[in-house]
């Protein structure tokens, strides 16, 4: 089963991650109370503002068939002014019983520019938009002695309306635009943080292991130089291990460098990282190598990459409890990339965590800091431009991960 790390220092990533997903959806959940709000309230205020308009045309519909009677004639004066006149906002159009318009008024017409055959076309193409928005007011008795002759207002919403019904939107698109640069701003300027932290946590400890490493060197030219230990077994491992160590002070050196590429012979390089763990590893752990190529090479920076795949090869032998099989398989691929698989045969990785297991804190084991594959997956991608991840995993069967080198 997989368990956060509990280092002290690191505290429980796996509860820090997930807090951390709690927060996006809580202000995700927020974000969406406070648009579909700002919806719902000016909706509220378009539909008063509709029936205020619509009050408005029933007026002028009124006022019309007012002024239609000659009884009424010497009120007609007062009432354009103060009833017809006003209603400067609400497009309408009056039209006979036989659908040609008659009489308009807010709609943009310019009688200097447009002939009679021109406002026609824009008048029939208006009352298309106003038929499909509201049903028309009947008007009777206007301009005719036949009381049954009757005329209809046609009408739309007023462009404060269509404005007012779009600016929540406008509004909320402009919010999630801010919102999403300063999302940017601050995730690129949280990763150049961790990233200078990363640096200066690599190269403090390469600069911590130089002093033993010194002492250490300097032993093992004593024990060379010393008749009765220097032609034993002993002195030739410590050496690999001395080389060893200066290899992870360069690896460590290297962290916010750019490093120097080289075409290497990618089989050769894994065969030399199996043949150290060999035998420094449990009997109970067999590793193979399998390459259906041995000229598959890439540009990679050795001592780098050779830290990526002991990396992988120790967290599978952490996985397994120490007992089963590591296999590496290195193949090139359909596009001449170069494929490399580490396949054991331990707990496997629930599918829950998998897109976990790269985030710096993240561990299998109650010790550790949690960064090797946060370091291997920032070696392989940042470094060479490559790709690493879990290519399949079964709970109690084992997990494989595949690295893709462009070549």
């Amino acid at each position: 089963m997989v368990t956060p790390s509990e280092n002290p220092f690191m505290g429980n990533a796996s509860s820090i991650y997930q807090s951390k997903a709690a927060l996006k959806w809580v202000a995700l959940a927020f974000s969406l109370i406070i648009g579909i709000a700002s919806v719902l309230y000016t909706n509220s205020i378009v539909e008063e503002l509709k029936e205020r308009e619509e009050r408005y045309i029933e007026l002028f519909a009124k006022t019309l068939e007012y002024t239609s009677d000659p009884d009424n004639s010497e009120n007609l004066i007062f009432i354009f002014q103060e009833i017809v006149a006003p209603n400067n906002f609400v497009p309408a159009i009056v039209v006979d019983a036989n659908g040609n318009p008659s009489v308009y008024r807010n709609i943009d017409i310019d009688s200097s520019k447009h002939d009679q055959e021109a406002r026609k076309k824009i008048l029939k193409k208006e009352l298309k938009i106003m038929e499909q928005e509201y049903e028309p007011i009947a008007i009777s008795g206007m301009g005719s002695d036949d009381p049954n002759d009757f005329q209809y207002i046609y009408y739309r919403n007023s462009d404060l309306i269509y404005r007012l019904r779009y600016y929540p939107y406008i509004q909320l698109s402009v919010i999630a635009a801010f919102v999403f640069f300063g999302y940017v701003s601050f995730s690129y300027s949280r990763k150049a943080e961790q990233n200078q932290v990363w640096v200066g946590l690599a190269k403090e400890t390469a600069h911590q292991l130089g002093t033993p490493l010194s002492s250490l060197m300097a032993w093992l030219e004593i024990m060379k130089i010393d008749d009765d230990i220097k032609d034993k077994e002993v002195v030739t491992e410590l050496e690999k291990d001395i080389s060893k160590l200066e290899l992870i002070t360069s690896r460590f050196s290297s962290i916010g460098s750019i490093p120097v590429l080289k075409q290497e012979n990618i089989s050769k390089i894994i065969e030399q990282t199996i043949n150290y763990l060999k035998k420094r590893t449990s009997k109970k752990v067999n590793l193979y190598f399998h390459c259906k190529d041995d000229l598959v090479t890439a540009d990679i920076n050795k001592p780098l990459f050779d830290w990526v795949i002991e990396n992988l090869c120790k967290n599978a032998i952490d996985a397994m409890n120490g007992e089963g099989e590591i296999t590496i398989t290195l193949k090139e691929g359909k596009y001449g990339d170069a494929l490399i698989d580490v396949t054991d045969t331990g707990k496997g990785i629930p599918s829950s965590k998998i897109k976990e297991i790269f985030q710096p804190g993240f561990s299998t084991k109650k010790r550790g800091w949690g960064l090797g594959l946060t370091l291997a997956k920032r070696i392989i991608e940042n470094y060479h431009n490559g790709k690493i991840s879990v290519k399949e995993s079964i709970v109690n069967k084992g997990t494989t991960f595949r690295i893709i080198l462009k070549r």
